[in-house]
């Protein structure tokens, strides 16, 4: 085991990751920005480290300035969190060729699957399902066009090397499509820095669902079940439960085997989510992230497995000791992403600080947080401030338990979604579990 890491990472994610150290008995550095200098969870840590002057996101992405504190503090290894590098194939490429260790998969894991269009012919491979489309990138309008008409419309222009819900576009028309696809491949490059596309059948009026995996260094690969991500705006992600009440138990199964077998043609190792597109009984590959995901602690509670404690013991080169037969489901979990944004103001951010902050507690409620009474949230980085998590027995106790801790959630004067969770946990079509990824735009924020 390690006995000293780096967080390449901020807010809750370094906070998750610093208690998980501890439990392990692995020393922590902590890197931050001067935006970030009053951060509890420095404290927490056992040294820390400013990479940035500036008060600037660009921080977290400084890869020099990142190796530089990772050799002066001497650590073995380096755990990238999410979003910032943790899919940074290059990063985690200069970490290894530095004798410092990626806490994530292979560069050759990563790179086949940051790239969708590679992804896509690895999950064929692997006999699972994918979405009908071009086998190859797209690279001219007309070629769009003929592959569009082919398929029948709607059709998504998507980048290759999109992720997040982010490079999607979907087109209903020829017109939009010859519209839009030189605009699609301009936001791509400046996105992601590629902008090459691909284009696949839209599936309207669809779940959205993912299977967390964890595979060891010696070949082996267990999934931990399923999470329904489908409550989301604008293909952003708000609420995740497990299980999944849109799945039979045959069609979990499949679809939770796909996941392994893809992964194990992959060579991956880790923590890792395929997700997937349900259209009733049928179900279709999306991508694969290949990292820890914000609404890991689903699975943690209703599995009692540490995703993040496993993600540093097989980064550190032990054998998985779980059996997929170790793997039992235990009730039901809700994860609500609490941002500080205004939803009556188009989820405008809202940053500045917290005069008063009151979290939740009691019975079956998990909150993953890094600010407290007095904290300033920057306006530098993204709006996630907090994860409220339930788990309960059964899906109508966790939303009751969810309403109970919403309600005692206070934070004030910052703007943030509790009030827009809050909708939702009494809204009839979410209650009834009969909701799609429109369910958002078409059923609470007209009414809200």
């Amino acid at each position: 085991m390690f006995s000293r890491i780096l967080i390449a990472n901020r807010g809750e994610i370094a906070l998750r990751i610093i208690r998980a150290c501890r439990e392990l008995g692995i020393e922590t550095v902590a890197v931050y920005s001067q935006a970030d200098r009053n951060a509890s969870y420095l404290g927490l840590a056992d040294d820390r480290i400013c990479i940035g002057e500036a008060p600037s996101a660009d921080s977290y992405l400084n890869i020099p300035r990142i190796i530089a504190a990772a050799e002066i503090a001497d650590v073995q290894a380096i755990h990238p969190g999410y979003g910032f590098l943790a899919e940074n194939s290059h990063f985690a490429e200069v970490c290894r060729s530095c004798k410092i260790e990626f806490v994530g998969p292979s560069v050759k894991t990563m790179q086949k699957l940051a790239d969708k269009v590679e992804a896509r012919r690895l999950a064929k491979a692997a006999n699972v399902p994918i979405v009908p489309g071009s086998e190859e990138t797209v690279e001219s309008v007309e070629e769009a066009v003929s592959i569009a008409n082919e398929l029948g419309y709607p059709v998504g222009i998507k980048a290759t090397a999109g992720g997040g819900g982010r490079g999607i576009r979907s087109v209903h028309n020829e017109a939009t499509l010859r519209a839009c696809f030189k605009q699609a491949q301009v936001e791509a490059k400046a996105a992601f820095g590629d902008g090459r596309l691909y284009v696949e059948k839209w599936i309207e009026s669809m779940r959205h669902v993912e299977v967390q995996i964890l595979g060891d260094t010696h070949g082996r690969i267990i999934h931990l079940w399923e999470r329904d991500c489908t409550v989301q705006r604008r293909r952003q992600k708000l609420i995740e439960e497990s299980p999944s009440l849109a799945m039979s138990e045959k069609l979990r199964d499949q679809i939770c085997a796909a996941a392994v077998r893809l992964c194990e043609l992959a060579g991956y190792y880790g923590a890792g989510t395929v997700e997937f597109i349900l259209d009733g009984e049928k179900f279709y590959f999306m991508e694969v992230n290949a990292r820890i995901q914000v609404e890991h602690p689903v699975t943690e509670m209703i599995t009692g497995i540490d995703l993040v404690s496993w993600q540093l013991r097989i980064a550190a080169g032990e054998a998985l000791e779980i059996t997929q037969q170790d793997v039992h489901r235990n009730g039901c979990a809700i994860e609500c992403r609490i941002n500080a944004e205004d939803p009556l103001k188009d989820f405008r951010p809202c940053p500045g600080r917290i005069e008063t902050y009151v979290p939740p507690g009691g019975p079956g409620v998990r909150l993953d947080s890094h600010v407290y009474q007095g904290y300033v949230i920057p306006p530098n980085y993204d709006s996630l401030i907090a994860k409220l998590i339930v788990h309960r027995p059964t899906r109508d106790e966790a939303i009751a338990t969810m309403r109970r801790a919403l309600r005692e959630y206070h934070i004030y004067p910052i703007k943030t979604t509790v009030d827009l969770y809050r909708e939702i946990m009494a809204n009839t079509v979410f209650m009834k579990g009969q909701f799609n990824t429109d369910f958002v735009e078409k059923h609470v924020l007209p009414k809200y």
